[in-house]
């Protein structure tokens, strides 16, 4: 055996990233925190660039003239120094810098939903196309305040721009690069991320779905902040363990806020100085604060706070019993700082906390209906999502989520009870007594049987296509993302056809499906292209989930996206009369609605689990006219809407978003 064999490949690849931004770097009493070393998975064919198997950096500057140097960062003399040395103005540096936070992101959301993550589709004409491998990342992209996700280009484009103010904290002419913002990088990669399993999230169908993008994204870029040991306990023993009081854990993009002129961070989810004094006080919750804030930015803040606030309650009960021993039971610590061992062991709480808090919102995007979601549902996401993982929650994690969220506002429609186990989503059987619906197990078992009868109806596990047999294929850590996605379109295609033509037809009323075509008033759905006068129907997502049996063992579901299409218009009379015409119509109206469910199935036996619906199916007139009055305007006060139409028109949505300096 050669000597060479002998020695294993790395599991991680070490680099050296600002923890922050260079802002944080740069100022005196947080200079030993604002640059760290973190671990990402090893690539061994990294070539330069970065170019690996999610990530490709492409450093053209259009604004110079420019095209920077690909970084090699297998070079042997970068490799020994844990990669280049943080730097504001180095563009190799700047293209380590994506790369490693980008890559630090993917892997909370592969650990939280247990799979290789996947690139939205390039799409053309509505319909799925070519296989994304790579998100590409261009750090020096425009000489703008602006940094987005382009989901036409698959891409994340980062801005740079001079300052124009002068004060304490900036300098005229000098440059912002957003590229070296730890928290922009991370919010922009899971825009791309969350893009990649929820491409209908950027239909604004009500006022919630543009903040639930923006807020999701600025989730994750705080709760990273705790994966940083250096930083958390330095931020620990700063508050004395308060992380509810002012610190750099709450805050996104420091140096980019200050220099566009807001005087302190981009966002705080604990706070806000005032204007007139200067002095920083703490959020309070608010219920009717969501009522009057429409702007994407500001309402998501909303959902923020109360997502910080779940984990502040669980982190105080966490480190109760740290505190009455520093105390001796008085609950008053001594004046001067907190003992490191007392700010160490409150870190760890901290991290495990905040790690936790983290893998529960990322996990709960399995949970959430195909389009429209709102805060309410994603709360129901959140609790229904723990719960299967978790059945147990000795922490109270649920209850604090419930809690929170109740104290800003924020709830599901319709609910009788704010209770834990009210807030659920039904299960398949719940969801099919609701409705009528019955369905014995040898019809729920006749997509995994072995051989099927002559017929149109082909089965999942063992089906035919193009001539090919073919199997459910796992979709795991380990596998391959070309093939996986290729057996997303085999698997959506067997799912139609049970759903469809099969067994599983009878199940439509129980999980919001319209099949029936009868309904001779809502010409505006649209029919199938293969079935004359069926109507269409869209499974346009078969990926899997992990939940944890009664028995404690790991298993996958299928989780499963049904959508239909319907013409909406402006007008309500021409709406009247288009869905009263004899033929569908043959324009697409003025714009697009849509409704559906996601599924939750056990693959073994095709009994659903869960069943997540929209607030109305396709044939809901009531529905959609709220939509429709959510788009001209009619519905809520300000111009909120005007955005929602905007972003509805526009091929790059989140750079409307975010050309308000609102990266």
């Amino acid at each position: 055996m050669a000597q060479a064999d002998l020695i294993a490949n790395p599991s991680t690849r070490k680099l050296r990233i600002f923890a922050f931004d260079p802002s944080v770097s740069g100022q005196f009493n947080t200079s030993g925190i604002g640059e760290i070393t973190i671990s990402i998975p090893w690539e061994r064919d990294l070539e330069a660039g970065p170019i690996g198997e999610y990530i490709e950096v492409v450093d053209a500057d259009p604004a110079s003239g420019a095209f920077y140097r690909p970084v090699d960062l297998n070079d042997k003399r970068i490799l020994a120094q844990n990669g280049l040395a943080p730097s504001e103005t180095n563009p190799q540096f700047h293209q380590q810098m994506v790369y490693a936070v980008a890559m630090a992101t993917i892997g909370h959301f592969e650990q939280a939903l247990g799979r290789v993550a996947l690139w939205s589709s390039h799409r053309e004409g509505g319909t799925e196309g070519a296989f994304v491998r790579r998100l590409r990342i261009y750090p020096h992209a425009l000489r703008d305040r602006n940094a987005f996700y382009s989901p036409v280009k698959k891409a994340l484009l980062f801005g740079y721009f001079p300052v124009s103010i002068k004060n304490a904290s900036n300098t005229p002419g000098t440059l912002v690069f957003t590229c070296a913002s730890h928290d922009i990088i991370a919010h922009e990669t899971t825009h791309a991320l969350l893009d990649g399993v929820h491409p209908r999230f950027n239909e604004p169908f009500n006022h919630d779905v543009l903040a639930f993008h923006e807020a999701f994204a600025d989730i994750v870029a705080l709760f990273q902040h705790f994966a940083y040991p250096g930083v958390l306990r330095d931020q620990i023993a700063r508050t004395r363990g308060n992380l509810a009081g002012e610190n750099l854990l709450g805050q996104l993009a420091q140096q980019f806020g200050a220099a566009s002129g807001r005087g302190n961070a981009l966002r705080d989810a604990l706070g806000a100085k005032d204007p007139a004094t200067g002095i920083w006080a703490p959020h309070k919750a608010d219920v009717h604060l969501l009522d009057q804030t429409h702007e994407p930015h500001d309402r998501g803040a909303i959902l923020v706070a109360a997502v910080f606030g779940a984990f502040m309650k669980v982190y105080k009960a966490r480190t109760a019993d740290l505190y009455r021993i520093a105390t001796e039971g008085t609950g008053v610590l001594r004046e001067g700082d907190i003992h490191p061992d007392l700010a160490n062991r409150l870190a760890d709480e901290a991290a495990r906390c905040a790690f936790y808090v983290l893998q529960m919102c990322i996990r709960a995007i399995d949970y959430c209906p195909p389009i429209g979601i709102t805060f309410g549902d994603y709360l129901r996401a959140i609790v229904t999502a723990d719960n299967d993982v978790n059945p147990e929650d000795i922490y109270g994690y649920r209850l604090a989520f419930v809690e929170s969220f109740r104290q800003w506002g924020i709830s599901p429609k319709g609910m009788r009870s704010m209770s834990v186990e009210s807030l659920m989503w039904p299960t398949g059987d719940e969801a099919m007594d609701e409705s009528g619906v019955s369905m014995d197990s040898a019809e729920m078992n006749a997509l995994v049987a072995e051989e099927r009868d002559a017929g149109d109806y082909q089965g999942l596990a063992d089906t035919r296509k193009r001539g090919k047999r073919f199997r459910l294929r796992p979709w795991d850590l380990d596998s391959n993302r070309y093939k996986t996605w290729e057996g997303v379109d085999e698997n959506s295609a067997a799912l139609w056809a049970w759903l469809v033509k099969g067994p599983g037809r009878k199940l439509a009323p129980a999980v919001g499906i319209v099949l029936d075509d009868r309904i001779r008033d809502r010409q505006t759905i649209f029919r199938s292209p293969t079935t004359p006068g069926a109507l269409a129907v869209e499974v346009h997502s078969v990926r899997t989930a992990l939940r944890r049996t009664a028995r404690g063992s790991t298993v996958s579901d299928l989780v499963v996206e049904i959508t239909q299409r319907r013409r909406g218009y402006f007008d309500a009379a021409k709406q009247a009369a288009m869905d009263r015409a004899t033929a569908p119509p043959r324009d697409d109206g003025d714009f697009r609605y849509r409704a559906g469910c996601t599924l939750l199935i056990d693959p073994q036996t095709m009994s659903v689990r869960r069943v997540i619906k929209t607030a109305g199916d396709i044939a809901d007139n009531g529905e959609l006219e709220r939509v429709r009055r959510f788009l001209t305007g009619h519905l809520e006060p300000g111009n909120a809407f005007e955005r929602a139409r905007a972003v509805m028109k526009a091929r790059e949505p989140f750079a409307l978003l975010h050309r308000d300096g609102e990266a």
